[in-house]
C-alpha cells in the first residue's frame, strides 16, 4: 500500500507535529504500507521544510507541501483549497504512485473524498469530528456561510463514501452508526500522546522552576493553547484568576500559546497575576514536557458547545501523560465523561459559576493523595495510548490480515 496523507496545517504547526506525526509513526510500523507522502497546506510563502529528516528519518516517508496563493482573500483560499489543492495531490498521486488515501480531520478528509473522486482511490478519514458544526456552534461561522455550508456538505459525502472512518471519540462513533455509517467502517482513535515523550521529570520540574523564578512548592497552573475561537477568551483568564484566588498568593501560572504572548501577559497583570508569577511563551512542541513536569494541575477553557461532545483534545491526552489533572469544561468529548468517575482533573460549566470553585477544590484534593502523579498517568495509558489507534489502523486498512492475527 502507498498512502497519501492528507493534513489541513503547515509542516511546523502544533497540530501536525502532535497528532499527525504520531499517526505516520503508527502507518510507518505496518507492514503492508510500503510508502507514505504526507501532503501539508502552507498559508505562508515558503514552508520551513528543512527539519523534515530531522523530525521524522523514516525511509519510506516523503514530505509535498501545498502553498496557498499569497494575498488572496479568504473565501478564494479557502474555494482554493477545495478547487486547486484536489488537483494538484490527484497529480502527486499519479506521479509517485500512490494507491490510498487518508486524510486527517474533517478538512482533511474533504481533501481526501475530492482527490478520490478525481483518482477513484479508496481513502479514509483519522481523527474525525463534525468540523462545521464546532465552528457554527464557536460563532466562527454562520449557517449560512459558504465555508459552513461547503464543509458541511463535504462531511456528509465523507461519511458516505469512505472506506473507513476513525471518530476522534467514541460519543461521535456512536453518532455516526446512528447516522447510518456501517459499524465495520468505524474504529474509534482519539487523540494519542508518546508515551515516551511526555512523562513526569524531576529533575525537568527542578530546573524548569528555577530558571522562571517559582518556587519549589509553589502551586503551578499551565495552560496550553489559543484563546478565541473554539477555546474560551476572556472567560479563559476568569478561570485562571479564580484559580488564583483559589490556590492563594504563591500560585504561579504558566500559558504557552502560539500567538499574542504579550496581550496574554498583560491580561494576567489585569486580573493580578504579576510577571514574577507568570510565565507566557510560544515554544517549539519539544520544550513542552519540561514546562509540564513543571506544573502540577492544567487548564482546557474549550468554549461549552452541543458538540463538543465529538472532540478529542491531544492537550488532554498530554497533561495525563505528565501526570497532571485536568480542569475541563463540562461536556467536552469523552474526557468529560471519564473525569466524571476518575480521579483525573475535574469538570465546570461557565453557566454555573460556583462550579469552578468546586472543580478547582477536587483537584486540590487529589493533589494531596501521594503518587497521584503516576495513577493520572495510566489514564494516558489506558484511554490515549497510540496501541488503540494502530489497531484502528490494522482493522480498517488490512482487515483480512488483522482478523488473521
Amino acid at each position: 500500500m502507498r498512502i497519501l496523507f492528507i493534513g489541513y496545517w503547515g509542516f511546523a504547526d502544533p497540530l501536525t507535529v502532535a497528532t499527525i506525526m504520531p499517526n505516520l509513526e503508527l502507518l510507518h510500523q505496518l507492514d503492508h504500507v510500503e510508502h507514505i507522502t504526507l501532503a501539508t497546506i502552507e498559508r505562508e510563502p515558503t514552508a520551513d521544510d528543512s527539519s523534515w529528516e530531522a523530525t521524522f528519518p523514516a525511509p519510506r516517508l516523503s514530505l509535498r507541501p501545498l502553498y496557498s496563493r499569497e494575498g488572496a482573500s479568504l473565501l478564494l483560499t479557502k474555494a482554493d483549497d477545495f478547487w486547486r489543492f484536489p488537483r494538484e495531490l490527484a497529480a502527486i498521486m499519479e506521479a509517485e504512485q500512490l494507491d490510498t488515501i487518508i486524510g486527517h480531520g474533517a478538512p482533511g478528509a474533504a481533501l481526501a473524498y475530492l482527490v478520490s473522486r478525481r483518482t477513484g482511490h479508496p481513502f479514509y478519514a483519522t481523527m474525525y469530528e463534525p468540523h462545521a458544526n464546532y465552528m457554527l456552534d464557536a460563532k466562527i461561522w454562520r449557517r449560512f456561510d459558504p465555508r459552513y455550508l461547503v464543509q458541511r456538505l463535504l462531511e456528509t459525502q465523507v461519511k458516505r463514501w469512505a472506506a473507513g472512518i476513525i471518530p476522534a471519540a467514541d460519543a461521535y462513533n456512536e453518532q455516526l452508526t446512528q447516522e447510518g455509517v456501517p459499524a465495520e467502517r468505524l474504529r474509534t482513535g482519539p487523540c494519542m500522546v508518546s508515551l515516551r515523550t511526555f512523562g513526569f521529570n524531576a529533575e525537568a520540574r527542578r530546573q524548569t522552576r528555577q530558571r522562571l523564578g517559582f518556587g519549589a512548592t509553589a502551586p503551578v497552573g499551565v495552560y496550553l493553547g489559543k484563546f478565541g475561537g473554539l477555546y474560551y477568551d476572556e472567560e479563559a483568564f476568569d478561570v485562571f484568576k479564580e484559580a488564583a484566588d483559589q490556590f492563594g498568593p504563591d500560585f504561579c501560572l504558566i500559558i504557552l500559546t502560539p500567538g499574542g504572548v504579550e496581550e496574554a501577559q498583560a491580561r494576567l497583570l489585569a486580573i493580578g497575576i504579576p510577571a514574577a508569577r507568570s510565565y507566557v511563551a510560544k515554544v517549539a512542541h519539544h520544550e513542552v514536557p519540561a514546562f509540564l513536569s513543571a506544573a502540577d494541575f492544567a487548564f482546557a477553557t474549550v468554549k461549552f458547545a452541543p458538540s463538543n461532545r465529538y472532540r478529542s483534545l491531544v492537550k488532554v491526552a498530554e497533561y495525563w501523560a505528565s501526570g497532571l489533572p485536568v480542569l475541563l469544561t463540562e461536556g467536552v468529548g469523552d474526557e468529560s465523561a471519564i473525569l466524571a468517575h476518575e480521579e483525573g482533573g475535574a469538570t465546570f460549566n461557565l453557566a454555573r459559576p460556583a462550579s469552578i470553585g468546586h472543580a478547582l477544590r477536587r483537584i486540590q484534593a487529589q493533589l494531596l493523595v501521594p503518587g497521584y502523579r503516576g495513577r493520572i498517568r495510566q489514564l494516558a495509558e489506558h484511554y490515549r495510548s497510540p496501541a488503540r489507534n494502530l489497531l484502528a489502523f490494522e482493522q480498517l486498512l488490512f482487515p483480512s490480515v488483522a482478523a488473521i492475527a
